[in-house]
């Protein structure tokens, strides 16, 4: 009994802690804002997904070409549902749109969430943001692409996985692995980084 009061007791001391942040983050999830703004912050976000889309489209026709057993291999597998039967070119854009889109959405739904309220200029400062996500995200993924043999070579059991699947290309296959994580992860600090500038810079409204 006296550590069920005691638990209380610590829950109730955290609510003036918890709630302020809660609150923060129900602002961006359920908006409270103008069916004006929700409008601008929709067509937004759609255009951060078919920015972002379209970066996937060419990222993975260029990773393709680097090392066709990355998709083959894996990626073709991961996403058969989405096979129709086209040209491989054709599955790989489709890879591409699928994996990315979803990031440029999110990316773009919650910077509009803030510049809308805050900037004269909400799209422009939007977009430009974005682009800078997908300048970050190309330099990661350049980056991986030097990193990931490196990384994965020093992996135990890496070269005996790669066997099992069948790749015949070793390197390359780690180079391709090395771009994607690489990408993913610039992705997200990309859009983590340009968050934080948009809630410190001061508003212009």
């Amino acid at each position: 009994m006296a550590e069920i009061t005691g638990r209380r007791e610590f829950l109730h001391s955290r609510r003036p802690l918890i709630a302020p942040t809660f609150k923060i983050l129900l602002r961006f999830l359920i908006p409270t804002a103008t069916a004006s703004d929700l409008r601008k912050a929709a067509w937004l976000a759609l255009a951060g997904a078919l920015m972002a889309g379209t970066f996937g489209i060419i990222h993975d026709q260029i990773t393709y070409s680097i090392s066709p057993e990355y998709f083959t291999r894996m990626k073709f597998i991961q996403f058969h549902v989405w096979d129709f039967g086209f040209p491989r070119r054709v599955f790989v854009a489709e890879i591409g749109f699928l994996a990315t889109w979803w990031v440029g959405l999110i990316a773009g739904w919650f910077l509009a969430r803030i510049a809308l309220p805050k900037f004269k200029s909400p799209g422009s400062r939007v977009l430009k943001a974005i682009g800078i996500i997908v300048a970050v995200t190309l330099a990661f993924g350049i980056s991986g692409y030097f990193l990931g043999p490196i990384i994965f070579a020093d992996r135990a059991g890496s070269d005996e996985a790669l066997n099992e699947m069948g790749v015949t290309q070793n390197r390359e296959f780690q180079q391709v692995a090395g771009i994607h994580l690489g990408s993913y992860a610039g992705a997200l600090l990309g859009w983590l980084g340009m968050m934080v500038v948009f809630f410190k810079r001061s508003g212009d409204r």
